[in-house]
């Protein structure tokens, strides 16, 4: 005689709205984006440079630490603008800001060292550039046919 086993149902995979995905893609950014610069103070002599008041051959100013600020400002409320703003505006601006982007985090290997710490942050960061691109160019739309019959269907059933 067997006795019968439990069945394990299968857990039930919840689709996840492009908003968050997008909001998830962006966080990921600058935890990385943080992640690689905090690392980078133990590159040897960089903290040093800093406390001469030079960073990557740019003086250490409240313009420079300014410029810094508005350059992050945008990908970190990117966060909260992919959840918020209409969905439409959301996509282009996840489009435009992400395309943008690549170029900014391209140049930070410029004129490093340690190529393939750096290289490697790149290639992540640039991975979720592309994800975000991806997820906002093929942001799933309304059928036209669903739009069209909506109004037909009310009419005719205040007609009939």
């Amino acid at each position: 005689m067997t006795t019968p086993q439990p069945t394990v149902a299968a857990l039930h995979d919840q689709p996840i709205p492009v908003r968050i995905r997008l909001a998830a893609a962006w966080t990921s950014f600058m935890f990385l984006y943080a992640y690689v610069d905090i690392l980078n103070f133990f590159t040897p002599g960089v903290v040093e440079e800093i406390l001469d008041g030079k960073v990557f051959e740019l003086d250490l100013s409240q313009t420079f630490s300014t410029a810094a600020l508005s350059l992050m400002a945008v990908p970190i409320l990117m966060i909260v603008l992919s959840t918020t703003l209409p969905a439409r505006a959301s996509r282009a601006a996840n489009l435009v800001v992400a395309s943008l982007y690549v170029p900014v985090t391209v140049f930070n290997i410029v004129g490093e060292s340690w190529v393939l710490f750096y290289g490697l942050g790149i290639v992540l960061e640039l991975a979720l550039l592309a994800l975000v691109v991806r997820l906002a160019w093929t942001w799933p739309r309304t059928g036209p046919a669903e739009i069209r019959t909506t109004p037909a269907s009310s009419r005719a059933s205040v007609a009939g």
